[in-house]
């Protein structure tokens, strides 16, 4: 494994080769397939609506329940995965803050800017880049990465994307429990528990495993329809501190996070990459509802998708030369 002094003329062309099989092993297949949904909805206008039911209320459940049952993962390492991921989130939400005083942004635009950043694409994007990129480990971590971010969304989110509007109060927690992910987890958490036989019951778990094996192409399409979708027309360059402190500033926290919370090796790895993922297409849905600045999140989503082909290929890159430990 090259250390950070291998900096001559081999370890260039080293690096130069890495970067470029990164972007060809994991993101291409990302944005291949993103592109085949925006092609598809270009040409026939897909019913988004029902295309992300089915893949928030089938697919992902499935293949969530799939990857936990099948796991080796104990509990107080999923209680990590949460904290590592609230602690990024906490991370977003000061520096956002704090960027957007700098820049002189009103308070509308800094809850803008902190929805644009605490909240990333886990689901749709981070699940299939952890298929691709840690196909073992990955997807398993990436699962409570997931869900902690479907809570805090439907909770933090809601609150500040309501901010002005009153308190949300208890029923901030209804959505959350709608959520057939939580459930997902929770079931399979029960069925390790109570050591229920469950990969024996053939008629019950191959038709799991077959919806979880079709998640990686499912989510991808169904992004790539949201992004056509989305109104991106204008907006650039005032998202711009957005973008960079989501797709550069999170992979950095991550970096500083993770021995923090006792992580080392490819699990390290796989949080610093999961902690640079675009903005989440949810959270402008959520902004839409409550009539925050949509125009603002939806730009976010969209430049932030497509900047993220070269950094997320960069961060991995750098993972896999220089650590930690991988």
């Amino acid at each position: 494994m090259p250390g950070w002094g291998d900096c001559g003329g081999n370890g260039a062309v080293l690096e130069s080769r890495m970067f470029f099989s990164v972007f060809a092993e994991i993101c291409l297949p990302i944005f291949v397939l993103a592109g085949w949904g925006w092609v598809l909805d270009q040409r026939f206008r897909l019913d988004l609506k029902t295309l992300v039911k089915l893949n928030i209320n089938l697919v992902v459940p499935a293949f969530i329940f799939v990857q936990v049952v099948e796991s080796r993962l104990d509990g107080s390492m999923a209680l990590r995965v949460a904290g590592f991921t609230l602690a990024v989130m906490a991370g977003m939400f000061v520096g956002a803050e704090l960027l957007g005083r700098i820049t002189g942004a009103a308070a509308a635009e800094r809850r803008s800017m902190q929805l644009a950043t605490m909240f990333y694409n886990s689901g749709n994007y981070g699940l299939p880049l952890m298929a691709l990129a840690y196909p073992g480990l990955g997807p398993v971590l990436q699962v409570f990465v997931l869900l902690t971010q479907n809570v805090a969304t439907f909770t933090v989110g809601l609150f500040i994307a309501s901010s002005g509007k009153g308190h949300v109060g208890w029923r901030a927690w209804l959505p959350v429990l709608r959520q057939w992910t939580v459930w997902a987890v929770v079931l399979a958490f029960l069925v390790r528990g109570f050591d229920i036989p469950v990969r024996e019951w053939t008629w019950a778990w191959q038709p799991l495993r077959y919806l979880s094996q079709a998640m990686v192409g499912v989510a991808l399409v169904t992004l790539g329809i949201q992004l056509s979708q989305t109104d991106h027309a204008a907006l650039f360059r005032k998202i711009r501190p957005a973008l960079v402190l989501r797709l550069v500033g999170g992979p950095v926290l991550g970096f500083g996070l993770v021995r923090l919370f006792g992580f080392e090796g490819e699990s390290a790895a796989i949080l610093i990459l999961g902690a640079g993922v675009p903005t989440a297409v949810n959270i402008a849905l959520l902004a839409h509802e409550f009539e925050a600045d949509h125009p603002y999140l939806a730009a976010a989503v969209f430049y932030a998708t497509l900047i993220s082909m070269g950094t997320i290929t960069a961060t991995a890159t750098l993972l896999r030369l220089f650590g930690p430990g991988v």
